[in-house]
C-alpha cells in the first residue's frame, strides 16, 4: 500500500468512524464550564487607567493619559472549545535490519528467507589482511502498535491555542448556565463546528508511516468536548486625534492581552 493510498485510506477511516454529516453537526455531550472573574468592574477600570498609554505612542512618542479618554467597558465571555480523544492502530510495516556477520558468510538463512551478503567494494578487496565482517541486510515486517491520546483547545475563531488557565475545582464556576443565561448579550459562542475540531483532533493524533504498510486496523475515540467560557473585558479607549482602539483584559489572570 502506498503513502497516498494510505493517507486516503485515513481520512475515509476518519469520516466513517466520527459519522460527521455534512449538512447538520452530529449530537454530542457537551460540558460546558465557566471561569470564575477574578476581576470587578471598577478594578478593569484602573487596569485600564494604569496601562491605557501602552495602546498609544511608539518607542519615539508617548502620549499622556490625559489624552487619553476611556469611553466604554462590556464584559465578555469567550468560548474555548476542547477536544480530547484517543487514537489506536497497529499494522505491518516493511523494514530492513543490518547484521554483521563473518567474512567468510556468504548468506544467511532466516525461516523461508535467503539474505545475500553485501558485496565488497574494489577497495576492501585490494587490501590483504583486512577483509572485515560482511553485512547482511535482512528484509522483514514489524507489527507496530500506536496507543495516543491528546487535547486540542481553539478559540472562538477557531484559532488553535494553548491553555493558560487551570480548570479545577478552584477556578470554575458552581453554576455555569445560570451564568452565561444572565450574560447572554456577552456570550461569543465558537465559529467552529464541534464535527471540525473533533476532526482536527483525530488528524493530529494519526500517525501516517512513511513505507508501505498492510494489515492496518484502527480506532479514533472522542473521550470530551467542553465549551470553557473566559470572562474577558473590553474597554474601548480614545486617543489623541479621536485615534480608538481596545484593550482587551483577561478576567481570569487579571491580564492585558
Amino acid at each position: 500500500m502506498s503513502v497516498g493510498h494510505s493517507r486516503l485510506c485515513d481520512l475515509l477511516f476518519i469520516s466513517a468512524t466520527l459519522q460527521v454529516d455534512m449538512l447538520t453537526e452530529p449530537a454530542y455531550d457537551i460540558r460546558t464550564i465557566v471561569l470564575k472573574n477574578n476581576l470587578d468592574e471598577a478594578g478593569a477600570m484602573e487596569m485600564a487607567e494604569q496601562k491605557k498609554t501602552t495602546m498609544f505612542g511608539s518607542r519615539f512618542s508617548k502620549v499622556k493619559k490625559e489624552g487619553i479618554q476611556i469611553h466604554s467597558l462590556e464584559l465578555y465571555y469567550e468560548c474555548v472549545l476542547i477536544v480530547s480523544g484517543r487514537y489506536t492502530s497497529d499494522y505491518y510495516v516493511k523494514v530492513t535490519h543490518t547484521i554483521s556477520v563473518a567474512s567468510n558468510v556468504k548468506d544467511v538463512a532466516l525461516g523461508d528467507g535467503t539474505f545475500l551478503a553485501r558485496s565488497k567494494s574494489g577497495l576492501e578487496k585490494a587490501v590483504p589482511g583486512r577483509r572485515g565482517r560482511n553485512k547482511v541486510d535482512l528484509e522483514l515486517e514489524e507489527h507496530v502498535f500506536v496507543d495516543e491520546e491528546d487535547e486540542l483547545a481553539f478559540d472562538h475563531h477557531g484559532i488553535e491555542i494553548q491553555i493558560p488557565f487551570k480548570m479545577d475545582s478552584k477556578t470554575i464556576e458552581n453554576y455555569p448556565r445560570q451564568i452565561l443565561e444572565k450574560n447572554e448579550k456577552g456570550i461569543r459562542r465558537s465559529k467552529m463546528t464541534y464535527g471540525d475540531a473533533v476532526n482536527r483532533l483525530a488528524e493530529s493524533l494519526k500517525t501516517v508511516p512513511d513505507s508501505s504498510i498492510r494489515g492496518v486496523q484502527k480506532e479514533f475515540t472522542l473521550r470530551e468536548i467542553v465549551e470553557a467560557y473566559i470572562p474577558v473585558y473590553e474597554i474601548r479607549l480614545i486617543g489623541p486625534s479621536k485615534k480608538a482602539t481596545i484593550m482587551r483584559i483577561d478576567a481570569v489572570r487579571k491580564k492585558v492581552l
